[in-house]
């Protein structure tokens, strides 16, 4: 019996380790591609190489590394901090102060995520171009300031933060919007973990929007620079493959060292 159950537990092991291998596998195809020569790519070589120095060089010498990847996280950040913000109140409030009215509310805003964004984006486009928010800032992050995602995430994780707490800071004297950011904001930071990075990652990766919106060279953001290195008549792949190393890295790096409240905020809202 101890037999069987050492097998079974090596082959779920092994079975682990394959699966973990499978998903690292495209990163680190980007890590050997992003050292290799753009012959050595077309090849097929899956090996890492020597040429990782010289595709960066090239890279930084034909486009604005720097000035594009600080547009991205300026936008990605600014984007995230007000999309948390605003869809956290929102989803407090949906749970906090419930009736029918709000309940037919968030049915309404649940529906929404059915609508494609590409169904809105002539609209949403004529109506920034006229209140002049074309290549701006304002203009990229505001169509997904509001999330109905986010606002039933929070409204689900909500269920389970303590309303008593709430009452008693009432009866203190505390305001609504205190009540908020100093009680329901540190308790609930798992919540607000797992939504940055799932925000920070969507905004990151938003591609269709501010190839609409950023219309001017200085404005690009990563996103915009990997379509244009893959537009041209020829192809460096080498370089390519390292600027998408670089576009992949903050996402990476966000979502390791945040994984624990990650998985916590989101089993808290998913258990409800």
């Amino acid at each position: 019996m101890g037999d069987l159950r050492r097998f079974k537990a090596v082959l779920l092991y092994c079975f682990m380790v394959f699966i973990c291998l499978v998903f690292a596998f495209p990163f680190f195809w980007i890590i050997s591609a992003a050292s290799n020569p753009s012959v050595e790519i077309i090849k097929g070589n899956i090996l890492p190489g020597t040429y990782f120095f010289e595709n960066i060089k090239t890279l930084l010498s034909s486009r604005p590394m720097g000035r594009v990847f600080f547009n991205s996280f300026k936008n990605t950040v600014l984007g995230t901090i007000v999309s948390i913000f605003v869809c956290s109140m929102a989803g407090y409030g949906f749970q906090v102060y419930r009736d029918k009215a709000k309940d037919r509310l968030m049915s309404i805003l649940l529906l929404s995520m059915m609508v494609p964004f590409a169904t809105i984006m002539i609209p949403l486009f004529r109506m920034f171009s006229q209140v002049k928010l074309i290549n701006t800032t304002i203009g990229l992050i505001l169509p997904f300031v509001s999330s109905a995602f986010l606002i039933f995430f929070f409204r689900q994780s909500t269920i389970s933060f303590p309303l008593d707490i709430v009452q008693a800071a009432r009866v203190d004297g505390m305001g609504e919007f205190n009540i908020f950011l100093r009680i329901y904001f540190p308790i609930m930071a798992p919540t607000y973990a797992a939504a940055a990075i799932v925000t920070f990652m969507s905004n990151w990766n938003s591609y269709l929007w501010p190839l609409v919106i950023l219309q001017r060279q200085e404005s690009q953001t990563m996103s915009l620079l990997l379509a244009g290195l893959i537009a041209g008549y020829t192809t460096d792949y080498g370089a390519l493959m390292a600027a998408v190393l670089i576009f992949t890295l903050p996402t990476v790096i966000i979502f390791v060292t945040q994984q624990r409240r990650f998985v916590v905020g989101i089993l808290g809202s998913v258990k409800q």
